[in-house]
């Protein structure tokens, strides 16, 4: 297929009551981006122009009460915004590629049955993955639709690493550590050469910190070993998520509290973490600001985590040469960033804190053995560009 260089291309992240969304040229480069939530309640349209403006937007609760109300807008916004400027193809983030999706692919029929039979491995997410895809194919049959996955970037990690203690049937089955966060880990290992060099090439752990959070041990850019598992619960404290916990808690809220499977999975993802533990907020910058201790311990926890896993992905690596950090926390929270270079002192690592209130690119001094630096992620960019490789 030629590619018309007047032509967009939609990138869409579609969850069960919103839509993120980001319109690109063919170059890459943002247009338009933004969210929709709220949908069948109290619907919110946030739009950015691609010089990162807000422009003010209002919907009615009548205008938005399904999925298909939202993605028709953003038909009906290209259409408006950017007149006679075709679009290409549409790129959806989807969570789960199981064993099979190692790669993008382009969507047909048959494509996305084999997605829908891994609705199992990601019930929270999967549903509405899809949902998108099939009302936009309903909406617009002709419109090329790519799926890019957050599991694919993984997909080289070693068997070994990837399996539980559990009886090999289930195993057989697809119970399997997956990863997920792969398509910021691919932004982020796209970026990492022109940021950090030759150091690049070596053992580098990238801190995804955010709502949800994890970390990726790579060797020269590659996969090794990742802290999420079977589903984004698994690792590092979250906003709202729990991050590992033993199993046997909820076999003990299930068997002495009378838990219902529902009312554990509501725990887990929605009621703990960050909220959980401080009671306060999932927000870092609200724990970070207050005086309460039950804040103090959240942060605490936060980093304490971050660093045991660190020390799990430095034994898969073999040694240690750099640490990114990325996502919100990573980005923005720079005592965070402090205290888990900090936490790396006896390693060698030496803070620049300087270069760390500034955000970067490089946080540490010189002379330090390690090299800590903050990349902002971009997995809209990596969208947008498999896209264009497949449709060309």
């Amino acid at each position: 297929m030629t590619i018309d260089p007047k032509g967009i291309v939609f990138v869409i992240n579609a969850g069960s009551s919103s839509v993120k969304f980001r319109i690109a040229d063919v170059t890459g480069k943002p247009l338009y981006e933004g969210s929709i939530s709220g949908i069948g309640s109290h619907p919110a349209f946030k739009l950015k122009d691609g010089e990162g403006n807000a422009i003010p937007m209002h919907l009615a609760p009548e205008q938005m009460d399904e999925q298909e109300d939202a993605l028709d807008l953003l038909l009906t916004l290209a259409a408006e915004r950017l007149p006679g400027r075709p679009i290409l193809a549409a790129g959806h983030r989807v969570v789960h590629g199981g064993l099979e999706f190692d790669k993008p692919v382009l969507l047909d029929d048959e494509e996305i049955e084999r997605l829908e039979a891994l609705v199992p491995l990601a019930p929270l997410h999967q549903p509405h993955n899809l949902a998108a895809i099939r009302t936009l194919e309903g909406l617009r049959p002709d419109l090329p639709q790519v799926a890019c996955f957050d599991t694919a970037f993984h997909f080289g990690q070693s068997r070994i690493g990837r399996l539980f203690g559990i009886p090999r049937a289930l195993i057989d089955e697809g119970v399997f550590r997956y990863g997920f966060h792969g398509l910021s880990y691919q932004a982020i290992a796209g970026r990492m050469g022109a940021v950090m060099g030759e150091e690049a090439k070596g053992k580098v752990i990238v801190a995804h910190l955010g709502n949800g959070c994890s970390m990726c041990a790579m060797d020269d850019r590659k996969s090794v070993a990742t802290t999420m598992g079977f589903t984004a619960l698994d690792g590092l404290v979250m906003g709202t998520r729990s991050g590992t916990i033993d199993p046997g808690v909820v076999l003990y809220l299930m068997e002495q509290k009378g838990y219902s499977p529902r009312k554990i999975a509501d725990m887990l993802y929605r009621e703990s973490g960050l909220l959980g533990v401080s009671g306060i907020s999932n927000d870092m910058r609200d724990l970070l600001e207050s005086p309460e201790p039950a804040a103090a311990e959240a942060v605490d926890l936060f980093v304490h985590r971050i660093l045991r896993e660190i020390g799990s992905l430095m034994m898969v690596l073999g040694g240690l040469d750099g640490i990114v950090f990325t996502a919100g926390i990573g980005e923005n929270a720079a005592p965070i960033r402090a205290r888990v270079i900090e936490g790396l002192g006896f390693l060698g690592a030496v803070l620049d804190e300087g270069a760390n209130a500034a955000g970067g690119p490089r946080i540490t001094a010189p002379g330090s053995r390690i090299g800590g630096f903050v990349i902002p992620t971009d997995e809209e960019a990596v969208i947008v560009r498999e896209t264009l490789a497949l449709l060309s």
